[in-house]
């Protein structure tokens, strides 16, 4: 078992499930993604730069795709809490994996033109 796995495994089944449609999402979008853990949650890098992160709290995921990552999505993730770079999935509510890949996809495609920039 992985670092991110065992972060994963700390949380009650139900939020693991969440956690594991997240990082299968990243796993799948940025398949060259490299995991670990960094700030104490499940960290992707891509082009050695940041891609995502994600983790677990008592009543919502959040999820953190540095400010360009959400400045992008301003509207799509306007129902949601949000900071300066990050939004938080309520528990109760379900993901928007759809939206999750989209983010992704745009990180990927942003780390991609920095590196070759």
């Amino acid at each position: 078992m992985n670092a991110v796995e065992e972060y994963i495994a700390a949380f009650p089944a139900e939020v693991q499930e969440r956690l594991h449609q997240i990082r299968n999402l990243i796993l799948k979008e940025a398949a060259q993604a490299e995991e670990k853990i960094a700030y104490g949650m499940p960290a992707y890098k891509t082009f050695g730069k940041p891609l995502i992160y994600f983790s677990a709290f008592k009543k919502h995921i959040g999820l953190y795709a540095t400010p360009s990552g959400h400045a992008a999505f301003e509207k799509e993730l306007s129902s949601y809490k949000q900071g300066k770079g990050s939004v938080q999935f309520p528990l109760d509510q379900e993901l928007p994996l759809d939206l999750i890949a989209d983010i992704i996809r745009f990180r990927l495609k942003e780390n991609q033109s920095k590196a070759k920039a």
